[in-house]
């Protein structure tokens, strides 16, 4: 319990004293040293679950699902906290920002962190519900770090959109409440997602079918499900780079695994009923037209975050397919890839940043010639997207070929979409990399100091990821599944 306690609270501990601190290269410091003591605290909580196989009290709960999105959450922080040090100082140079901006910049960091680590370790749907509302409040001053008319615009869409969203999805944590309280003894635990989920073939199922729907779309929102994905583009687009990378590589598998475990408790609910799989219909439909959305609307970009931004709603609706599906075999792959996905994109939005910099826009049309200017930028960036393209040998072709192999078995007819899906992704990305990397370098065109080693750390796991998964690994994934699923894979 200590461990979580650490893993949970270290990040309010930080925000709280990087709020007060004036000094801003020691801020920055700070910032990692705090993130890497969440880190080891979250390996620390990962080896007791690994030893006791759940970790449970204080309104926490923590299992083999939850543990592993956490350690992921702490070492994607880290590694963004190492590279935000540098890079927004020198963007507080070029007076984007002041130095008052940059404390709110790392207080709203620690805060982010620590509402993503307790949307992932609370035992309460109404807690959960709470933090994830934090963590829209946190990514909102992001957002609006730079206080350009754009940035302003992105921030006001993303507070608007997510909070009709999450007022939605506190709705459906209503209506949870009140399917529960004729199968509970104590009414007063109709909240506590452990004991609803011991009760749940108790739950009345039309009340919890009713309840899902608010819940996917108002945690939906979050995931950047279509249509309630608008948000997603322009915070991406408009705010820190860091945040960007937190975003997409964080942010939206918290709003994923907030889904999930609520569909947990539907399928109880429903499994004696004649529509026992209404939740998994739902979340393949949203994820299906998402992932061929974006897609498509990857051609249309002119804006490089812009692009990216479209390419996690492509993947989180893969994966919110996935998981819709079911299965042994669709729900490992649904995890392995909320994993590569992660490293990857959060990979490619410190390379973004760095390419940015060097053509001193974001417009893909002026982004020119990176091999040639700075060949280390031009490399990472596609190494890449070469990566979350599902290029083989990395990790995301590994996920993308399960989650293939497992539409195939369970959903033949769906096939061919998924197919067409990647294809047209695949080439929406390539056609913008091109002229991008191996483009003639525009005059005036100057290297930057490049922070790489996240992207060498990250895009290293994604590679080692696609070669071999380890057994640790793989236990730790199909325990996982288990838990969601009944089934093993192995």
């Amino acid at each position: 319990m200590s461990a979580l306690l650490l893993t949970v609270l270290l990040p309010l501990a930080g925000a709280l004293v990087l709020a007060l601190l004036r000094s801003l290269p020691l801020a920055g410091w700070i910032n990692v040293a705090v993130s890497a003591l969440s880190f080891a605290a979250s390996a620390w909580l990962a080896w007791s679950v690994a030893a006791a196989g759940e970790i449970a009290g204080l309104g926490f709960r923590v299992d083999a699902f939850n543990v592993y999105l956490v350690v992921l959450t702490a070492f994607v922080g880290l590694t963004t906290s190492i590279f935000s040090r540098p890079y927004m100082r020198h963007v507080c140079k070029t007076g984007l920002t002041s130095e008052r901006g940059m404390r709110v910049y790392h207080a709203m960091y620690q805060a982010f962190m620590f509402t993503m680590l307790l949307a992932l370790t609370t035992d309460n749907l109404g807690v959960l519900w709470v933090a994830v509302e934090g963590a829209t409040l946190a990514t909102v001053l992001l957002v609006s770090l730079y206080r350009t008319p754009e940035a302003v615009e992105a921030a006001w869409k993303y507070f608007i959109l997510c909070g009709v969203g999450i007022a939605l999805a506190l709705f459906g944590t209503v209506l949870t409440y009140f399917a529960a309280q004729h199968a509970l003894d104590d009414p007063a635990a109709g909240l506590t997602w452990s004991i609803l989920y011991r009760h749940a073939d108790g739950l009345e199922p039309a009340v919890m079918s009713l309840a899902f729907v608010f819940l996917l779309v108002g945690y939906g929102t979050k995931v950047g499900l279509v249509p309630m994905h608008q948000w997603l583009p322009d915070a991406h687009s408009e705010g820190p780079t860091p945040m960007s990378a937190v975003l997409s590589g964080l942010l939206l598998n918290v709003a994923l695994y907030a889904v999930v475990r609520l569909k947990m408790l539907v399928d109880g609910s429903l499994a004696g009923t004649a529509s026992p799989h209404v939740a998994g219909y739902l979340l393949m439909g949203f994820g299906m037209v998402s992932f061929l959305v974006a897609g498509l609307f990857l051609h249309r970009q002119r804006d490089i975050k812009r692009m990216f931004s479209y390419s996690s709603i492509e993947h989180m609706g893969l994966m919110t397919f996935a998981f819709g599906m079911g299965g042994p075999l669709a729900t490992f792959g649904a995890l392995l890839h909320m994993l590569v996905h992660s490293l990857t994109k959060s990979a490619i939005f410190v390379t973004v940043g760095h390419a940015a910099h060097i053509a001193g826009t974001q417009r893909i049309d002026h982004i020119r010639g990176l091999i040639r200017t700075q060949p280390v930028v031009g490399w990472s960036l596609l190494l890449g997207v070469a990566a979350i393209a599902g290029f083989p040998p990395f990790g995301v072709f590994t996920s993308e070929f399960l989650l293939l192999t497992a539409t195939m078995q369970a959903q033949p007819w769906l096939t061919v979409a998924l197919l067409s899906g990647l294809a047209v992704a695949f080439a929406g990305l390539f056609r913008h990399l091109h002229p991008m990397v191996y483009g003639p370098a525009p005059e005036g065109q100057q290297p930057v100091r490049a922070n790489l080693l996240p992207v060498v750390v990250h895009l290293g796991l994604v590679l080692w990821l696609g070669l071999s998964i380890p057994p640790f690994l793989v236990a730790w994934l199909d325990r996982a599944t288990q838990l969601i699923t009944g089934a093993h894979l192995l």
